[in-house]
């Protein structure tokens, strides 16, 4: 069967602003509303097209992380994902053990395609799919804006800093996602409710014979500093004076 499998990771919710929390632990989550990483959301969209193209027969959407991780597996199932698998696990979780993780589901479930969200926007670390796909020795292609299946090849147009760069890899592969390259479906009641009838099955690191190691600490977070006001000017000279005082001149 031709099967893609989608990683995804909850987060806070994009449109939420973030709070630290007062001794400089993290970020509030407290009663904050969480989300499918958008990235993420953009790799399932770009897996449940792929499977109506008739490219792929089963989208298996999983995530690692707490129990409140399933509410997300559940709209993933919405959209359309077929199937989902919850690898439980508390506190911080680093890429490294993601991958691995993610590399003991491959194994079982023989995937032709691996998808992911270039980076989650909580922390920003953008690894995962890269270490998963040297774990799995297979070829990656990152920040993807436009996928094409042609047989046991993918052909993907990534953003770099000079452009866009246009590769092909054999399958299968690791792709992770760009913002450009699709925009998600929303979520209709009816597919909602169709959701909750989906498998959804829960496993563990033991049983998936994965370590988990944390070999990063936070020190310290803390938020941004508070952009001065601007000030409105009628010409050139008035900006250049303005920038003279401010020393910047």
């Amino acid at each position: 069967m031709k099967r893609i499998l989608v990683g995804i990771k909850r987060v806070v919710d994009a449109n939420v602003r973030i709070r630290v929390k007062p001794d400089a632990s993290g970020v509030v989550t407290d009663g904050v509303k969480m989300a499918i990483n958008p990235f993420d959301e953009i790799a399932l969209e770009e897996a449940l097209r792929i499977k109506e193209r008739g490219a792929a027969e089963e989208v298996v959407v999983t995530t690692v992380g707490p129990a409140d991780c399933q509410q997300q597996l559940r709209t993933a199932l919405a959209m359309g994902a077929d199937r989902a698998l919850h690898v439980q696990a508390d506190g911080v979780i680093e890429p490294l053990t993601v991958a691995r993780a993610l590399l003991k589901l491959i194994e079982r479930e023989q995937p032709l395609l691996v998808i992911l969200g270039k980076q989650a926007i909580d922390d920003d670390n953008g690894q995962t799919g890269q270490v998963l796909a040297a774990l799995w020795n297979r070829p990656q292609a990152t920040y993807a804006s436009k996928l094409e299946l042609a047989g046991e090849t993918a052909r993907v147009t990534r953003e770099v800093d000079a452009g866009l760069e246009t590769i092909e890899v054999n399958l299968p592969a690791v792709i992770t996602t760009d913002l450009r390259l699709n925009e998600p479906r929303y979520v209709k009641l009816p597919d909602i409710m169709k959701a909750k009838k989906k498998p959804l099955d829960s496993l563990t690191f033991a049983s998936l014979g994965v370590e988990p190691r944390q070999q990063l600490k936070l020190v310290r977070c803390e938020p941004p500093p508070q952009r001065q006001k601007g000030i409105r000017v009628k010409d050139a000279a008035e900006l250049v004076d303005a920038l003279r005082k401010k020393g910047l001149l």
